[in-house]
């Protein structure tokens, strides 16, 4: 496929951290590991060809952890994708996973500073795009898992700090510490918990990066809340759901994630969704 021929991912783009280009509609690279984000997926070849279809497709920015598999998804990004030719990886640190479903916050330094060497050798990078701390670890002080990963930045392996499941005390008390660019939360149509975040996010022009967009698929069943709205307007929900969270804010960069090619291919096409006032009017007010 030429550059000519690749659709829009996104309704416009967003600057993270001021300076990094991305669409607004990324992809979360969790869904191509095993069952209980544990392990290899049933089908490794499988999941390589969903990661190269949402290049072609015109999406540059990826969102992966170490401790999705753990390791599993920034192996399979690598295996897909290196040398990532016009696409940015953000990936996590600060996790870690005892078994399938279990997830344990260690925001010990030295800890958080072997997370950024393996996620660099994983992902053959000289230079980690964006990197997230995946939970602030309540045991630890938050100046000391900030400044470690700020040491690393002034040493240029990560590029930016990000945040993921943060209050707005917390963002601003990691900002004392190191500069901080982006904030994963997990948001949706039907899960605003997180709106003074949002709000913060927007009025300091920080990257919103919504996890689970659409509510474990709630929002994407054909019986769901928006089933209705889908049949009048022709779209499936997901894409719905997709289309208010970029409508919603300009500072929201959705990564939705999957495993299948095809789902891949309908959440993508939520970027070509035009939601009329009134459409997004009665979504905005369904819950």
């Amino acid at each position: 496929m030429t550059d000519s021929e690749r659709p829009a991912a996104a309704s416009g783009t967003f600057l993270i951290g001021g300076d990094l280009p991305v669409t607004r509609l990324g992809f979360g690279a969790m869904r191509i590991t095993g069952r209980g984000v544990w392990g290899d997926p049933p089908d490794r070849g499988a999941a390589i060809a969903v990661l190269r279809r949402a290049v072609e497709l015109g999406v540059d920015f990826i969102d992966t952890a170490d401790a999705y598999g753990p390791f599993v998804s920034e192996d399979l990004i690598a295996q897909a994708l290196y040398p990532y030719a016009g696409v940015s990886v953000a990936t996590k640190g600060g996790f870690v996973r005892p078994g399938p479903g279990k997830w344990e916050a260690v925001g010990r330094p030295g800890y958080l500073r072997q997370c950024v060497e393996m996620s660099l050798r994983r992902l053959r990078v000289d230079t980690i795009d964006l990197y997230q701390l995946h939970r602030i670890d309540p045991l630890e002080p938050v100046a000391d898992q900030l400044g470690a990963l700020d040491e690393m930045r002034r040493e240029g392996k990560i590029a930016r700090i990000g945040l993921s499941e943060v209050s707005v005390a917390e963002i601003g008390e990691a900002r004392l510490t190191a500069p901080i660019v982006s904030v994963q939360n997990q948001y949706n149509l039907v899960n605003r918990k997180a709106e003074d975040v949002l709000e913060y996010c927007e009025r300091e022009g920080l990257a919103f990066i919504p996890w689970n967009p659409i509510a474990i698929g709630q929002l994407a069943d054909a019986s769901g809340p928006l089933a209705a709205m889908a049949r009048q307007t022709g779209h499936v929900p997901s894409q719905l759901a997709l289309a208010w969270l970029l409508r919603r804010s300009p500072v929201m960069l959705p990564i939705p994630g999957t495993g299948s090619v095809a789902h891949l291919e309908e959440n993508v096409g939520a970027a070509q969704v035009e939601l009329t006032d009134d459409q997004f009017d009665q979504m905005t007010t369904l819950t």
